[in-house]
């Protein structure tokens, strides 16, 4: 590096500190400023149950830290106890995790397929679009019916939440690819649709699938919770219950719990979405 390069770089790099400090700072007075806002809502609220205050809140979390539940494990039948909201989340995760990874294979390959295939896309389109403004809630009643009350009913309305997420990323990620590239892949020798879908397509088409998919874990968090409000165990039935009981910052607590995961989960994810499109200007 020359001399006259030097210092514009760590010009540049100090500009980069102030303005993560800046952030950090704004973010902190904006969490400050929710909190203050919250504690003096709850202050005036009678009665107090119907609006707890952030200590309340944070009492009710400790508990549910501190007090054990048995998680039935899937696989092998056995018990094992654990921390009740562990318990709690691991249910949670028992719905979550398999639907959304179904409905993310089925949804992005629907997506590739029809996205690609002319004829596909004009026969799939009338039919997703009479099925795609139907609530993933609304399901619930089939899914009671189909699975029964418990893991798999919940996971069901999970796997349709992300399919259609999925679906529309990879569809418009396909649909986004510009003519040139395939004509540049037609020209070095790709002659197959198999080996435009894999070499050019796919390649094309991976960031926005894998935002979609980014966009479906945050979305399916949501949908998991109302999922099991009709009694699949989890986090969700556990903030239905609570609340039936009046134990409101039980409720909230869980509430802020479910938050905190998808902060964690989504912070992760672009993390490695940063290093895997690391390319990307």
């Amino acid at each position: 590096m020359s001399l006259r390069t030097r210092p514009a770089v760590e010009s540049g790099l100090n500009v980069g500190r102030k303005a993560d400090v800046n952030q950090s700072v704004l973010g902190a007075i904006g969490i400050s400023s929710f909190l203050a806002a919250w504690w003096l809502a709850a202050a005036f609220v009678e009665p107090t149950y119907l609006l707890p205050g952030p200590l309340p809140v944070l009492s009710a979390l400790v508990t549910e830290v501190t007090t054990t539940a048995p998680l039935s494990l899937p696989v092998t039948g056995g018990t094992v106890e654990l921390p009740r909201a562990m318990t709690r989340l691991a249910q949670t995760s028992l719905h979550l995790v398999p639907g959304l990874l179904a409905g993310a294979f089925v949804g992005n390959g629907a997506g590739l397929v029809i996205g690609y295939a002319t004829r596909a896309d004009a026969i799939a389109t009338p039919v997703v679009r009479v099925l795609r403004p139907i609530p993933e809630l609304a399901w619930i009643a089939f899914a009671i019916v189909w699975f029964g009350i418990g893991h798999a009913g919940a996971t069901f309305i999970v796997a349709i939440g992300a399919l259609w997420i999925n679906y529309y990323a990879a569809y418009s990620g396909v649909r986004g690819v510009r003519d040139g590239y395939k004509e540049v892949a037609a020209s070095l020798g790709i002659r197959t649709h198999v080996g435009m879908l894999r070499y050019v397509i796919l390649p094309a088409a991976s960031p926005a699938i894998v935002n979609g998919f980014r966009t479906s874990i945050g979305r399916c968090l949501m949908i998991v919770v109302g999922a099991e409000l009709f009694g699949a165990p989890g986090v969700g039935y556990e903030i239905l219950n609570a609340s039936n009981n009046l134990d409101m910052a039980r409720s909230m607590a869980y509430m802020l719990l479910i938050s905190a995961v998808y902060i964690c989960v989504d912070g992760g994810y672009a993390a490695l979405e940063s290093r895997w499109f690391a390319w990307r200007p």
